[in-house]
Formats: structure tokens, C-alpha cells, sequence
């Protein structure tokens, strides 16, 4: 990934907030004048899990996977204190931020417009959304603030072993504590079939297509043919989600915004963490930007994944890991912008 000469941020990406509100809309119309096909698509599940679903993410999820490049792991000795600061804040920081943000504001500030019930459902919806670091899009936002591509690709290929035993674990305390109990073969089941697979997929891909093609053929030529695949899987997901969330949408249109705000919290307070880390270690800029980016960003897709397979595409907390989608890209937008004002607090001499 780290040859890739995508230095600045796609059409589709750009505009992914608005995006996501037209599938929200198409969504929520089907839901309410065409409900016979929710109701056709809902027979389509095996495990609790939706198939069309299940199906669509791993569209989404697989050509992620084939980006990274686990021989750069060999790499980490090059900045150790950089990838510390960025791993640290991305799991043992950010899912236990998420999880006090979401309980203070959906139990405490937004009590009055949240029943109890629901707010629980909130924090859980919270919780998928926040235990994960992003591993797509970070390639993109370390670009935009000229990251050390050895740094971001290093960070990704570490993150994507941990999800490997750290997720359910967490996940699965972090529900607990909100008294939502779930098995541990539901998550397990869930973290196979979504980062597992996918994972194996695109390294044997990958692997294959290098050793046969070489590399600049693999990053310049072959992963750009996904990127279409990638988005369409990404909009007829969404749409596929709002169709069943539909009515939920229209009796609390307030709630998507209540909701929204402790998910941006949680993206600006993580991502400041990890920059004022960077600064007190003195850490290059190049080093920092991407390590307030990656810990800042979420791995919506499998959240998204996970919490259907948990609760069914319905349930409120699949709502919450969609209005996760309907932030990402401005609040990130926002930090890069960040990022790149404050490169003079770093020192000039990057790695």
C-alpha cells in the first residue's frame, strides 16, 4: 500500500455524508411503501445473520484487506514509541471513551428524549462502533496530512491482529457492564466471518498476485479494479439497513442527532489524545498525523457487521453504526484540516 500514489481523497469519499443520507432516504421510502421486500430479505439468515447482508459486507470488507501488506509488521522497529502511542489509544483509550461518552449522554444529558431502554441499546450500538480502529479509510486521511505511509501501513497491519483477540473480549465486558449479555460464539462466529475470512482472502490474494504480477501491478492496477464493488456494496448495504430501520427513523428523527454526539466526541477527543502524545514524545509529524487519525476513526463496516449479527438489522444498535457512517468523513475531514494547520508544533525533521 505504501507504493499507492492515491494521495488525495476520492470523489465517492468526499461526499460519503451525502451519500449516506440518499441511501437513508431511499431506504426509509422502500421500508414504508415497499415493505414486502425488508420482509423477503429478513427470510434470508442463517445464525441470526442476514445473508444479503453478510454478503454485501464482505464486498465491502475484502478489498480492505488485500491493502495490507503483513510484511511491513518487520517494520516496527523503526518508530516503536509512535506505533505504542497509536495502538495504545486505539484500544485501551478509545472503546472505554466511547462507552463513557455514549452512557453519560444517552443516561444522563439526553434522559428526557431517550427511554432507558432504548439509550442501553444506544451505548451498546456505541460500543461495536468504538472497540474497533478504523483499517480503510486511514490510508486516505494519513495521505491527506502527508503521513509516514510506513507508519499508517505498520499501524493497520498491527490493528487488524488485534481486532483478531482483542474485540470480544472488550466487547463483550463493555456489554456486560450495560447488562446486555451476549455469547461469546455469537462474537467469535461474528469476528471469523468478518475479519477472519476477508483477512485470510485478501492476504492469499495478495500474496498471489504480487508474486505473479509484482507489486506495482497488484497496487496500481488490480485494487483499483474493487473500488467501484467496494462502493456499491457500501450503498446497497445502507439502503438494504434503512429499509429495516425506517420506522424508527421516523418516529425519533431527533434521536439520529442525539446520537451523533457522542460519536463525534469520541473522534475529536481520541484523535486530540494521540496528537498530544505524539507532541510530548516529541514525535515527528509525519508520525503524529496519522496516529491521531487511525485511533480517531472507526471500523464502521464491521461494527455494522457485528451488530447485526448480534441484534438483527432492526435493532437501534445497528442505527447507531450507521449515523457512525453518516459522521465519519466530515469529522475526519475536520481533524485532517486540524492536523495540517499544526505541523509547526512538530519537530521539522521527520522520519
Amino acid at each position: 500500500m505504501s507504493k499507492e500514489k492515491n494521495t488525495e481523497i476520492g470523489f465517492f469519499e468526499k461526499y460519503l455524508t451525502i451519500w449516506v443520507l440518499i441511501c437513508m432516504g431511499v431506504g426509509i421510502l422502500i421500508g414504508k411503501f415497499l415493505p414486502g421486500i425488508p420482509k423477503l430479505l429478513s427470510r434470508f439468515e442463517y445464525a441470526q445473520i442476514s445473508i444479503p447482508i453478510a454478503i454485501l459486507i464482505w464486498v465491502m470488507i475484502y478489498p480492505m484487506m488485500m491493502k495490507v501488506d503483513f510484511q511491513s509488521i518487520k517494520n516496527v522497529r523503526n518508530n516503536p514509541l509512535g506505533l505504542l502511542i497509536s495502538s495504545g489509544t486505539s484500544w485501551l483509550i478509545k472503546p472505554f471513551l466511547m462507552f463513557g461518552l455514549a452512557s453519560f449522554f444517552f443516561y444522563v444529558v439526553f434522559k428526557a428524549f431517550i427511554p432507558a431502554e432504548l439509550a442501553q441499546s444506544y451505548v451498546a450500538g456505541a460500543v461495536l462502533l468504538g472497540a474497533a480502529p478504523c483499517t480503510a479509510m486511514v490510508f486516505v486521511w494519513s495521505n491527506l496530512t502527508k503521513g509516514d505511509p510506513a507508519h499508517t501501513l505498520v499501524q493497520v497491519a498491527v490493528n487488524d491482529l488485534i481486532i483478531l483477540v482483542a474485540y470480544v473480549p472488550i466487547v463483550s465486558f463493555l456489554l456486560g457492564v450495560t447488562n446486555i449479555f451476549v455469547p461469546w460464539d455469537t462474537l467469535i462466529v461474528s469476528i471469523v466471518l468478518f475479519v477472519v475470512v476477508p483477512l485470510a482472502g485478501g492476504f492469499l490474494t495478495r500474496h498471489f498476485i504480487v508474486k505473479n504480477k509484482g507489486e506495482e501491478y497488484f497496487t496500481q492496477k488490480f485494487i483499483p479494479k474493487f473500488d467501484r464493488i467496494t462502493t456499491l456494496g457500501l450503498l446497497l448495504t445502507l439502503i438494504i439497513i434503512f429499509s429495516f430501520q425506517g420506522d424508527a427513523i421516523l418516529k425519533n428523527p431527533l434521536h439520529v442527532l442525539l446520537i451523533a454526539v457522542p460519536l463525534i466526541l469520541q473522534n475529536i477527543l481520541t484523535s486530540a489524545f494521540a496528537y498530544w502524545m505524539c507532541k510530548v514524545t516529541k514525535q515527528p509529524h509525519n508520525v503524529a498525523a496519522p496516529a491521531a487519525l487511525i485511533g480517531a476513526s472507526d471500523f464502521f463496516e464491521l461494527s455494522v457487521a457485528v451488530a447485526i449479527a448480534l441484534f438483527g438489522p432492526t435493532s437501534p444498535v445497528v442505527l447507531v453504526c450507521t449515523v457512525g457512517v453518516l459522521t465519519e468523513v466530515p469529522v475526519m475531514l475536520l481533524l485532517v484540516r486540524f492536523v495540517n494547520n499544526t505541523k509547526g508544533w512538530f519537530p521539522k525533521n521527520e522520519l
